[in-house]
């Protein structure tokens, strides 16, 4: 998975999300705060765009992971900087995965 591939999902996810809530969708670049950029995308929709985002990967998310906030500083999240979180998760996920193979092979 590449930061191309997950940043065009992300934005088609939060533009459909925008859809769905009858809101409209600013135009969405790198540099976008979702949190701050999108009309009501609140912390009650966030869970939901982030399990979107899986499903579009066709990797799932785990549902405690905030997407859109940096966890130590509560700052509002760009897309470029939620793409690289994206990205770091399926890693660890990935990693997980091979762990737990390697174990239940030995």
């Amino acid at each position: 998975m590449d930061q191309t591939t997950v940043k065009a999902k992300l934005v088609e996810v939060l533009q459909t999300v925008q859809s769905l809530s009858g809101e409209e969708c600013p135009p969405i670049d790198g540099s976008t705060k979702p949190v701050e950029a999108l009309p009501k995308f609140t912390s009650k929709v966030w869970p939901v765009a982030a399990g979107m985002l899986g499903v579009a990967l066709g990797e799932p998310l785990p549902p405690e992971a905030n997407i859109f906030v940096d966890e130590d500083t509560k700052d509002l999240m760009t897309i470029d900087q939620t793409v690289t979180q994206v990205l770091k998760i399926l890693e660890e996920q990935a990693s997980k995965k091979s762990d737990e193979s390697e174990s239940e092979a030995a």
